[in-house]
């Protein structure tokens, strides 16, 4: 690699040269203008010619952020989940192309992406919206940086805000209990149950097959999950590659799970040529799945009749992991329970519990000694 400097009109410019365009053949030059001094454009040139020696050289461009999102998105959109893909797009509609959407791909700053945390806030977002906003810029740029559009990610300088851990809401084994009796008339009260008893998900949940049912040694396979992307239901992964897993039933939620089998089979039967048997545990009564929208809906307005305290489904989850913990579960066989990526995030994420698990460590261990 080459170049030189050279003086135009009472500026001084670096003149480089790059590899010949693979396309044409054709020669190909990069100029650098605007230095007062010849030493200026000399220290400009000995950069550009060292970052062509690493191999680390950013061809100039006028993209825009705006168009490079809509470039990325496009491009690693087969890589993420529908469900993601949906959030993705919100966000980048919604929160970056109309605030940094203009600058030049090339021009953004870490200074930028932080005025642009600060008027989302000011906006009355949430600083967890706002992180995720920061998630995804920074994910793009992680690309373009791969890309070689950028020579760094001006998102690992910014300063997203902070977010201060909210203690989850759970329930207490006896307030289980009181909202299983609640809903035990309801024809989906086996699903609560099955939530309950396993910390799954409510895709998970919604997603079981009879086929991943082992009722027999008392075993569910999470292999799929059923999601609303857009308003639609789609079919989709677990949502880590620990997710799929296997998961030991307790008999109670066996035997739930036979007698809701036995009143399928009967639903079925009335339907007719009609039923849609897809072999979803959980459904309507023609077959087809449960929105999860509409499913969680319900669950919501047994919490309110049941006048419990307020809780989300999801909670149901938070509830069954509390629990485990606190009956002495060991945290690793929660975690797998969970589907979580580490044991280290389960107790992270469930340190609430525990102290609890310290005093019953403290008094087993002196029952061995002082017995």
């Amino acid at each position: 690699m080459k170049g030189h400097v050279r003086r135009r009109g009472t500026l001084w410019c670096a003149v480089v040269d790059l590899p010949r365009d693979p396309a044409t053949g054709k020669r190909r030059q990069r100029w650098l203008s605007g230095y007062k001094t010849r030493r200026d454009a000399q220290v400009a040139l000995t950069e550009v010619l060292a970052t062509l020696g690493k191999g680390t050289f950013v061809e100039p461009s006028k993209q825009t952020v705006a168009a490079f999102l809509d470039d990325w998105f496009q491009a690693t959109s087969s890589s993420r989940r529908a469900s993601t893909n949906a959030t993705y797009a919100v966000v980048i509609r919604t929160h970056l192309v109309p605030r940094i959407g203009s600058i030049k791909l090339q021009a953004l700053s870490s200074q930028a992406l932080n005025r642009l945390y600060c008027d989302l806030l000011d906006a009355g977002s949430a600083p967890a919206t706002v992180r995720y906003a920061h998630a995804v810029i920074r994910k793009a740029l992680l690309d373009a940086v791969r890309w070689s559009l950028v020579t760094r990610n001006v998102a690992d300088a910014a300063d997203p805000p902070r977010l201060t851990r909210k203690q989850t809401r759970t329930w207490l084994a006896s307030e289980v209990r009181r909202f299983l009796s609640h809903v035990q008339g309801d024809r989906l009260y086996v699903a609560y149950m099955v939530a309950a008893t396993t910390g799954a998900r409510r895709g998970e949940v919604l997603g079981l097959r009879w086929f991943d049912l082992d009722l027999e040694s008392g075993r569910a396979s999470i292999a799929q999950t059923l999601i609303s992307v857009s308003g639609d239901i789609q079919l989709s992964e677990p949502k880590t590659a620990r997710g799929r897993r296997n998961v030991a039933l307790d008999s109670h939620t066996v035997a739930a799970l036979r007698a809701h089998r036995d009143h399928q089979v009967v639903e079925r039967a009335l339907a007719g040529d009609e039923y849609a048997d897809a072999d979803f545990v959980f459904a309507n009564e023609d077959g087809t799945p449960l929105h999860p929208d509409v499913f969680s809906d319900a669950f919501q307005r047994h919490v309110r009749s049941s006048r419990l305290p307020r809780i989300r489904f999801h909670d149901l989850r938070h509830t069954h992991a509390t629990l485990s913990l606190g009956a002495g579960v060991h945290p690793k066989v929660v975690s797998e329970r969970l589907g979580h990526a580490s044991v280290a995030f389960t107790l992270d994420t469930y340190s609430h519990a525990v102290p609890a698990m310290q005093e019953t460590a403290a008094e087993l261990v002196a029952d061995l000694v002082f017995a």
